[in-house]
């Protein structure tokens, strides 16, 4: 996969030696060419100076081949905007947006724009909002063997019901954070664009449910 990040501070950086240590190709964009220097000596990925909503600057990034875009610079407004260029220029379908202020946090949750505040950040809730197979456990029972845990899933899941993936996972999804709210899953509810799925599992399980959630649905397996 190819991911392109905006702001190459301390998150960005950090975002940018995660991603390539698993693997994906990572295009790092800055206004500050200094701002490349957080970057180890061994970042293989391609720097590009400028404004990262500027659409040629994307372009030079990779944006049209890009399957995730994390807007993370210092500011509110630029990475709003640039999240949307994102999405309705070029297509990205997984793009996340840092924002300071928390209440305006929900505010762009409701545009579609998957956010996380700065006073709850961590690399961590970023990379679940790019990669599909990323898994945070959130809590642990006293024992150690019942985990709830945040996990995304693959877009093809996108318009399936929820029971769909549940049967295919074998598993039960507590709960849905979607638009910034809570969401208890019915019969008839259907997965949509930036829902993050919260889980109830054996620890020991987890690696095999995110593999399922990660892949696309089979043919003919939909709920529609």
């Amino acid at each position: 996969m190819h991911i392109v990040i905006m702001g190459c501070g301390r998150v960005g950086s950090t975002l940018a030696h995660i991603l390539e240590d698993h693997g994906h190709s990572v295009s790092v964009i800055d206004q500050d060419a200094e701002a490349f220097r957080k970057l180890r000596p061994g970042f293989r990925g391609s720097k590009v100076t400028g404004i990262g909503f500027d659409r040629d600057v994307l372009i030079e990034a990779g944006i049209e081949k890009a399957h995730a875009f994390a807007a993370v610079s210092s500011g509110d407004n630029s990475n709003v905007i640039a999240a949307r260029v994102a999405r309705e220029s070029f297509g990205v379908q997984r793009v996340a947006a840092r924002i300071y202020d928390p209440r305006r946090a929900e505010v762009y949750q409701r545009l579609g724009i998957p956010t996380v505040a700065t006073v709850r950040w961590t690399a961590d809730q970023m990379l679940r909002r790019l990669l599909p197979e990323s898994v945070a456990t959130l809590w642990r029972d006293p024992t150690g063997s019942l985990v709830l845990a945040e996990l995304g899933c693959c877009d093809d899941w996108l318009g399936e019901k929820v029971s769909a993936l549940e049967a295919k996972a074998d598993t039960r999804i507590a709960f849905i954070s979607r638009l910034g709210e809570a969401l208890l899953p019915g019969p008839g509810t259907v997965l949509q664009q930036g829902d993050v799925l919260h889980v109830m599992a054996k620890e020991e399980d987890l690696k095999q449910i995110a593999s399922v959630f990660s892949k696309p649905a089979a043919p003919g397996k939909g709920s529609h």
